[in-house]
């Protein structure tokens, strides 16, 4: 029988040996959740266990609170869906290591996803089982409920723990401003001196102080706050006026009208601490706060800037910034004057020209700046219009990957689009990131004699393939695809990629059966090439080099010419 009992006289055999991975994870905590000691742990379990760790995923110094960000949870993740795994079982430290997810069904959601694929994640430091068992069914949830928990009391704690600085006038953190120095003081409450820029202090149980600066940079303060206070001149013009001299900001680069005005706002010129203008907790969208929730402390330290010349500035911000609204007809009728006295317009020429209002406020009000440039007559450049355009290129994309999916599908072949990361997935192996090529122009036709096509940026790029879908000279329609691995897509220092006449050649698909047949193709023959270089036919439609016998499409080293 199946179940019967053999008794052997020879040497007891040695249990299976499964296959394991391990997942750490530390941020900040305690010295015991150290990768170390992690590591150490599992393998203490792994050994009682028979079990043999092959793969390791990590994130150091990642929060638990999302999986946003942690690199070595997703890769995770994906092997698993992706069927790449190759073991049976992820050992974890426990369940905090897991995550401190704030939604407790986030953290069973990726556990899940292991467990429907056959592979079970094991907490080695949790006292309990993970064996779907009533117990450790409870257990796990109320561990996962206790993470989640943690982290928000921290968080209070925190917080809390700021205000109480803030409220005994000492510096909460960070670096100062321009003009302004931070002083440690000991126990004692003696300074030790004053701190320059990317020096910390020694212990931290010593407290720090604001202090004035250089005579020369408070110099600049105040020359800042009388040029916007009583000479009227604009927050462009006053950073101009310095980067002129060689005036660098506190960070050591140009100034610019947010710095200038972030300057003019901020209360530490007059000796006061505020805190909690904004929060941003456990990782949500950060907000902007009331004035009766700010956190203050009036004559903290010694001020720079006299408070008559700072209430008088702040009149004035208030005045530029939020001073009369003007109606929608009144916004136009400035915009219609400028274009008609420059006789273009452009976000630059609006921030130089006084009595304009903000190009955010345009954006509010007439849904978009390209929006506001049509109501005066004036037919916005194409990146004035990227609302408009992510909205057709996201179309599309769209229209072309339900082609895509409809024809694979028709083959009896798995695949599926995730459209947050424009990502393609077929037969559960093969990975394909999908991305438009458009035609750099400064209008409806491109003013040269040779197109360029840009790269949109990627929203995945750990793909095995790219597709790109390359638009005519209108940007209106499809012109021809391109089909080709992830590793010979060039690198660029801005990420951005253009593409001259002579493109991906032994890449290019003509037609989108074309597109089909050659994606069929490489699922039957995947291309190993780990770097690929290519030259092939030109826009113009040019002839492209023979490939080399016995290549599938695609896996010819040629070069490329991209500029």
């Amino acid at each position: 029988m199946k179940n019967s009992l053999v008794v052997s006289r020879g040497p007891p055999k040695r249990p299976c040996v499964d296959r394991a991975a391990q997942y750490v994870r530390m941020s900040t905590d305690a010295q015991k959740y150290s990768l170390d000691n992690q590591a150490a742990a599992i393998a203490a379990y792994a050994a009682r266990r028979h079990l043999t760790i092959v793969q390791t995923y990590a994130d150091p110094g990642r929060s638990g609170l999302r999986i946003a960000g942690r690199e070595g949870l997703q890769e995770l993740i994906r092997d698993v869906q992706l069927g790449r795994a190759d073991f049976d079982c992820v050992l974890v430290y426990d369940i905090t290591r897991w995550g401190r997810f704030q939604d407790v069904d986030e953290s069973a959601y990726y556990e899940f996803i292991c467990k429907r694929a056959g592979i079970r994640v094991h907490y080695c430091a949790d006292d309990f089982e993970n064996d779907d068992s009533l117990a450790s069914i409870v257990l796990k949830n109320i561990k996962r409920v206790a993470a989640a928990d943690y982290s928000k009391q921290l968080s209070k704690k925190v917080f809390q723990g700021q205000c109480h600085v803030v409220m005994l006038g000492y510096w909460r953190g960070g670096p100062a401003g321009y003009g302004l120095r931070r002083m440690p003081l000991n126990e004692a409450g003696k300074p030790k001196g004053v701190l320059q820029h990317g020096q910390r202090k020694n212990l931290k149980n010593e407290r720090i102080v604001l202090v004035p600066g250089p005579a020369s940079e408070q110099r600049v303060i105040r020359r800042i706050f009388n040029a916007f206070a009583d000479e009227k001149k604009s927050r462009t013009q006053i950073a101009i006026e310095l980067n002129a001299k060689g005036i660098r900001n506190a960070r050591g680069k140009p100034w610019t009208s947010l710095t200038i005005s972030n300057t003019l706002k901020n209360e530490a010129y007059i000796g006061n601490l505020v805190f909690n203008r904004r929060s941003q907790k456990l990782g949500e969208k950060q907000v902007s706060n009331p004035p009766d929730m700010w956190v203050r402390r009036d004559d903290a330290f010694k001020p720079i800037i006299a408070p008559k010349l700072f209430a008088k500035a702040q009149r004035r911000l208030q005045e530029v910034e939020y001073g009369r609204t003007l109606t929608d007809r009144e916004m136009l009728d400035r915009l219609t004057v400028l274009y008609r006295k420059k006789g273009h317009l452009s976000l630059k020429l609006m921030m130089m020209t006084k009595g304009i209002p903000h190009y955010k406020t345009y954006a509010q009000r007439f849904g978009s700046l390209a929006a506001a440039f049509r109501q005066v007559g004036f037919e916005p450049k194409p990146r004035y219009c990227f609302q408009e355009t992510a909205a057709k290129a996201d179309h599309l994309i769209s229209a072309v990957v339900e082609d895509i999916i409809a024809e694979v599908e028709r083959r009896h072949i798995s695949i599926s689009f995730l459209h947050e990361l424009r990502r393609l997935t077929i037969s559960s192996t093969v990975t394909a990131s999908v991305t438009l090529a458009r035609v750099v122009s400064d209008g409806e036709h491109y003013p040269g004699p040779s197109p360029r096509w840009e790269i949109q940026r990627l929203k995945y790029r750990k793909s095995d393939l790219v597709l790109i879908i390359r638009l005519d000279a209108r940007n209106s329609a499809v012109k021809d695809y391109f089909l080709l691995p992830m590793a010979s897509l060039p690198k660029t220092r801005d990420g951005r990629l253009r593409i001259s006449n002579r493109v991906f050649g032994q890449f290019r698909c003509d037609t989108f059966a074309d597109l089909i047949s050659d994606l069929c193709r490489r699922l039957d023959r995947p291309c190993t090439t780990s770097r690929l270089q290519v030259d092939g036919t030109s826009g113009d439609g040019q002839t492209a080099p023979p490939k080399a016998p016995g290549n599938p499409r695609g896996c010819q080293r040629t070069k490329a010419h991209v500029r």
